[in-house]
Formats: C-alpha cells, sequence, structure tokens
C-alpha cells in the first residue's frame, strides 16, 4: 500500500472518488474551486494506493486558509467500500494502525491518516490537524448520516484522533428585525488590538466553550488569546471596524464580541463575557450587537455563530436573538 500526496495530473483520477454522501458535502467541483482559491493544496491532498497507476482506495482532504503554509484541519475523507487493501500490497510499507477496525473503509482511511500525520510531524504540525465533519441536526436519528459517521469515527480513533467534541451551528436570516433586548449596555469599537487580547484572556476563565478550552491547556490562557485575536484581525474577511467592546452604563468593561466573516458568509467570530458579569443576560445583547452590524455591513441572507453542544447558556442566547440550530460540528482531535 503506498499513502502519498497527489500530484497535478491526476486530479481527475483523484476526484473520481470524491463523492458526497450522508456525511460530507465535499464534491469534485468544490476540490477544484477551493484548489483555485487556494484553500485547498495538492500536497494537502492524499490518496492511499494499492500500487502505482492503480486508483486510490482512499483521499483525505486538508484544508487552510489561503495564507495557511500547514494545514488547519481535514475536511473529508473518503474511502471505496471494498477495498481489500490488507492484501494489495507489502504490509512493511502500511503504517501500524493502532486498535481494530472492523470495516475495511476504516483500516485504509485510517492508515492513510497515520502516514500523512508522520509527515506533518516531521514538518512541525504537531499534534496532527483536527478532523471536521459538518453534519445535519438530528443526525444520529438518521441511520444514513449515522453510518456514514461511523467508518470515519473508527478510522480518526484508530489514527489518534480520539477526542470528540460537536459544535452547533445557528443560522439566523438577516431579513428578519434584530430584537431590541435592552438599553444595559454601550458598545463602542476598539482599534487596539491588545485591548481585545486583554479581554479575550479574561474571558477565557471558566469558559463553556471546549474549543478554547482545550487549547489553554495545550497552550496558555494568553497564547490562545493573542493566537486567536491574530486569526480574527489577519484570516477573516471581516472588517477590523466592526469588533466592539461592552459597558455598563457606569463604565465597567463586560465583554466584547467580532462580528466577521468567513469565506462563505458574515458570522459572530468570537464573544467573551468577563467571569463577574455572566449570567446577567449580556450575551445575547452582544449578539443582537454583532447581528446588526453583519445585517448592515454585508449582503448575505444569512448570519451564522457556532457553539459547543454543552454551552446551553449561549445556545439560549442566541436561540432568544433568533438563530436556530441548522449543522451539527463534529470534532475529533488529538489533544
Amino acid at each position: 500500500m503506498i499513502f502519498r500526496p497527489i500530484v497535478p495530473q491526476e486530479i481527475n483520477t483523484v476526484l473520481a472518488q470524491v463523492r458526497p454522501d450522508p456525511s460530507t458535502a465535499v464534491s469534485a467541483e468544490m476540490v477544484r474551486a477551493r484548489l483555485a482559491d487556494g484553500e485547498y493544496r495538492l500536497n494537502w491532498i492524499w490518496v492511499a494506493e494499492p500500487c502505482p497507476g492503480r486508483a486510490p482506495l482512499a483521499v483525505a482532504i486538508w484544508w487552510g486558509s489561503p495564507t495557511d503554509t500547514r494545514p488547519s484541519h481535514l475536511d473529508a475523507l473518503f474511502a471505496r467500500s471494498d477495498p481489500m487493501w490488507a492484501s494489495a500490497a507489502p504490509r512493511r510499507r502500511t503504517p501500524s494502525v493502532p486498535g481494530p477496525t472492523t470495516d475495511p473503509r476504516s483500516a485504509v482511511a485510517a492508515a492513510l491518516l497515520v502516514a500523512a500525520h508522520r509527515v506533518f510531524a516531521a514538518e512541525g504540525l504537531a499534534p496532527p490537524p483536527d478532523y471536521h465533519l459538518l453534519l445535519p441536526s438530528g443526525w444520529r436519528d438518521r441511520p444514513e448520516v449515522a453510518a456514514s459517521v461511523a467508518w470515519r469515527r473508527r478510522a480518526a480513533e484508530a489514527a489518534g484522533l480520539r477526542l470528540s467534541a460537536e459544535r452547533l451551528r445557528f443560522e439566523r436570516s438577516t431579513g428578519r428585525p434584530v430584537p431590541s433586548l435592552s438599553d444595559r449596555l454601550l458598545f463602542a469599537p476598539e482599534s487596539d488590538d491588545e485591548v481585545f487580547v486583554d479581554l479575550f484572556r479574561r474571558s477565557l476563565l471558566r469558559s463553556l466553550d471546549t474549543t478554547s478550552t482545550r487549547e489553554v491547556l495545550r497552550t496558555g490562557a494568553a497564547a490562545h488569546a493573542r493566537s486567536e485575536v491574530a486569526f480574527y484581525h489577519r484570516e477573516m474577511r471581516g472588517r477590523r471596524s466592526w469588533w466592539r467592546t461592552a459597558r455598563t452604563a457606569t463604565g465597567q468593561v463586560v465583554g466584547f464580541v467580532i462580528p466577521t466573516h468567513n469565506s462563505v458568509v458574515p458570522m459572530v467570530g468570537y464573544l467573551g463575557i468577563l467571569p463577574e458579569f455572566r449570567g446577567r443576560g449580556y450575551a445575547a445583547e452582544l449578539l443582537a450587537e454583532a447581528t446588526r452590524i453583519l445585517v448592515a455591513e454585508t449582503h448575505s441572507e444569512v448570519v451564522r455563530a457556532e457553539t459547543n453542544l454543552t454551552n446551553h447558556p449561549m445556545v439560549a442566547a442566541l436561540e432568544l436573538v433568533g438563530y436556530r440550530d441548522r449543522i451539527r460540528r463534529l470534532v475529533f482531535s488529538a489533544a
């Protein structure tokens, strides 16, 4: 078995294996578009092939922003349902895969991920990138979706991506008026990134956002805060002038919100409430302000926001402002 990134002349052969299914919306057309805009790269698309010149048995596609030098996360994983890969090539060329994998798709996909992770690690990318699956709300109750997720989950876990978190993607139509919840807070732009770094760091204490908590444990609150502010400032397509701090009428800083725009739609990038002001309903007011800015400044039909499945206060705030749960993001990570 051979595991490697693809080369330009085989793109058509590889894309023939890229077919959307119940848990993956990535299509051949999407791959071509993202290659053109730099979100995919040829060396971020890996294949498992039984021998040179044969059609691939599995394809893995990593994503990154156009300015990234390394992939940010695994965006899609495909495998043939009848690979018979275990006998297709000498075992000395197949990376060892920890743990049992009963579905042949899981086995070949896991081996492919292990091989790619080793190369990424040698290039300084460790831990390996997370794996993101975009799923419909209520996906567990849909057998065809659950089955499509199952073999991919086993592959991710066997390749070392054993931690999982589920995030809710909310959407809100820009055609509906944004509710005015109260006049308790005063919102203002702030040009100094260091102010947002400080507010971000302070808001991480006892945060219910599991993604942020994991990064704090790995790199520390200060480093994570600085990294996130830099990401929203330099990597996202929203305007820096949209960012807002929030204060009470007496001048106490309550928190901040970063309205932004990814490569597709406007979104509430990050919202932070300082610990001493939590539990007072301020999150909904920051959400409403961010939504008003995005409605006024963009021409999209929807605004998006995400939060963890377990972040019940944020879920309640999103629903109060009129957002509705549309998609689930299942994230598998190594640490």
